[in-house]
């Protein structure tokens, strides 16, 4: 039988958030946001997003969704954000160079385990699996230019990533200051209360803040996971 969210105390609920996360942005509002919740029976929508970028997860994908095991275990709503479309950009964190841009094909052939993948771990009949190119097929190039100007340049380059790269010497694409734009907007569109990440995301987890108070929406919290490196003191990629 599954449990509902109304059989866990706030506290209960609080510390299993808190529990193995390194930041929590904001921890008075996650507070805020559960007791509000819990008062009309309700849990929480927790979106984390999966760029079908190579044909498999990989080990590192384990932390943040045993995290959302846990959360689902307490009667929360686990939105998994298959990105479709930003995978085509390619996320440019950690990156030292211009990803290869993936075709649409490309992208489907890669999208067709990933589901069965985390289904390894979550109850995916309790998931709510949104891609986003429901969104992004559907916006014309007027929402493009409106959602470009959300951010500026100067914020973008703030990014230890494109600093690191343009002490380098090597090149940024235009398309990657689209990405972190897109992974925020995912949250407008699926109205997310709780975002998770890797440590590494934080800058593209508080870009989907952001969005939502544009649009006058509460704004998510932030919730990231450690990462885990590979042999090669990287951290572990799909795309490497």
């Amino acid at each position: 039988m599954h449990t509902k969210v109304t059989d866990f105390s706030l506290e209960e609920h609080l510390a299993a958030f808190r529990r193995g996360c390194v930041d929590l942005v904001d921890e008075k509002e996650l507070a805020r946001l559960l007791e509000s919740k819990l008062a009309k029976g309700e849990g929480l929508r927790v979106k984390f997003g999966m760029d079908p970028s190579s044909a498999d997860l990989h080990i590192g994908h384990s932390i943040p969704l045993l995290k959302l095991r846990d959360l689902q275990q307490l009667g929360h709503t686990i939105v998994l954000i298959v990105g479709d479309a930003t995978a085509m950009v390619g996320d440019p964190t950690g990156r030292s160079k211009l990803r290869p841009v993936l075709t649409r094909a490309e992208v489907d052939e890669n999208l067709r385990t990933y589901v069965d993948q985390a289904g390894l771990i979550l109850d995916m009949d309790r998931v709510e699996v949104r891609r986003n190119s429901e969104w992004f097929d559907r916006m014309d190039f007027e929402g493009l230019l409106k959602l470009c100007t959300r951010m500026t340049v100067a914020q973008m380059i703030e990014r230890d990533t494109f600093q690191t790269r343009m002490e380098a010497g090597e090149p940024i694409g235009i398309n990657e200051f689209l990405y972190p734009l897109m992974q925020g907007w995912d949250s407008v569109e699926v109205r997310a209360d709780v975002e998770i990440g890797g440590t590494d995301q934080l800058f593209n987890l508080l870009v989907g803040r952001r969005l939502q108070l544009q649009e006058e929406q509460p704004n998510q919290v932030v919730l990231t996971t450690p990462l885990i490196n590979g042999l090669d003191g990287r951290k572990m990629s799909k795309s490497y």
